[in-house]
């Protein structure tokens, strides 16, 4: 207990992580994040308990929608074990196809990385899969939902007048 409350000191961002095929899924995930430019690549680890860790284990590609503020209730419903399995499960949600990969994009995110995956890394009762980005779209200016101390947060706006 005393390890999750030092990491959770750490604020992060909130994703979704998901795969498509036949039994499509997603997850919430807070870590997620990026490890180069040239080659384009993105990190996240994913607990070998996880459904997801078999999802991804099966498929060459990956999604990761960066949630923005105001999107608490998409990242309670995909860390909710009890959610519906396959497609079911973003019928509760706003959600695009994707482009590149068949992996669902959360509607309204921040930011979408559509991914093949390019290594995977045993790193204890997870695994460090390394994603190589393939397309991304952001949205400009648009505020990211946060995770600190356990509590779900938004960035607090600038004061008028502040530099950046």
């Amino acid at each position: 207990m005393r390890l999750r409350r030092a990491f959770g000191a750490f604020a992060t961002g909130v994703t979704v992580v998901t795969v498509g095929g036949d039994a499509p899924r997603g997850m919430t995930a807070n870590s997620f994040t990026s490890v180069s430019l040239d080659p384009p690549l993105v990190l996240l680890c994913v607990g070998k308990d996880a459904v997801m860790h078999r999802s991804l284990a099966r498929s060459g590609t990956f999604s990761v929608s960066v949630l923005g503020a105001g999107q608490e209730g998409v990242a309670r419903h995909f860390a909710d074990r009890s959610r519906p399995m396959g497609a079911g499960q973003f019928d509760a949600v706003g959600w695009l196809a994707g482009r590149t990969c068949d992996a669902p994009l959360i509607a309204g995110a921040a930011a979408h990385f559509e991914c093949e995956k390019w290594r995977a890394y045993d790193g204890g009762d997870h695994t460090i899969y390394l994603g190589k980005v393939l397309r991304l779209d952001d949205l400009p200016g648009r505020d990211v939902l946060l995770f600190h101390r356990g509590r779900f947060r938004n960035l607090a706006p600038e004061p008028e007048g502040v530099a950046a």
